[in-house]
């Protein structure tokens, strides 16, 4: 698999390389050891989830606190959707920065994003859906909203038409609202929340 970090920081993209023969074709989704040797953090699941959208479900941008914090491996394993990330980390280099790219279940292409970084997608088929791997387990009141249409992002989400969103998704305050209300994890919260492998034995 080939792994490369995004135009955010400390977020990459995972590609796997299928393997073809005459019953279809296999590919490794993840290996713990590539993913630590280019990100530096030990990625241990705690909790796996799954999303099913209609076309033209946008969600996001969807956050945690720190801590508990919440890393991610995000893949989509049914149709297709246009995945950005915006980091989130107020003093971070590239707060407010984002990337994205078109993710299929024909590709496998996922995207590992650690503490701090935001998520959003746009189904771009009906019945999308979407895997998430998770660091830790869901804690209430821990979830961090960021309208995914707020004009100072100008997230590239190539809408031809309104999206449809939650209530919650809806009313979720701008970029520099939430910075500014404190709802924000900062980058050295962040750095001091990742995952490190643990030291060698002996």
């Amino acid at each position: 698999m080939r792994i490369t970090e995004t135009a955010v920081r400390d977020a990459y993209r995972i590609e796997p390389e299928p393997i073809p023969d005459h019953r279809g074709t296999f590919r490794e989704g993840l290996r713990h050891s590539a993913l630590l040797a280019a990100t530096g953090h030990d990625f241990r699941v705690r909790q796996v989830n799954f999303t099913v959208s209609g076309r033209n479900v946008l969600r996001g941008i969807h956050g945690t606190t720190v801590p508990p914090g919440q890393g991610k491996i995000v893949t989509c394993v049914r149709g297709a959707a246009l995945t950005v990330l915006v980091d989130l980390r107020v003093g971070s280099p590239t707060f407010g920065h984002h990337d994205s790219l078109r993710q299929d279940a024909g590709s496998g292409t996922a995207v590992y994003l650690p503490d701090g970084l935001g998520l959003g997608y746009v189904a771009l088929t009906d019945d999308t859906c979407m895997n998430y791997l998770c660091t830790e387990e869901y804690v209430h009141g821990t979830i961090v909203d960021v309208d995914a249409l707020d004009p100072e992002l100008a997230l590239p989400w190539g809408l031809t038409e309104p999206p449809v969103r939650s209530a919650r998704d809806a009313a979720a305050p701008s970029l520099a609202a939430a910075a500014a209300a404190g709802l924000l994890p900062t980058y050295e919260e962040c750095l001091r929340a990742y995952p490190k492998a643990p030291a060698p034995r002996g």
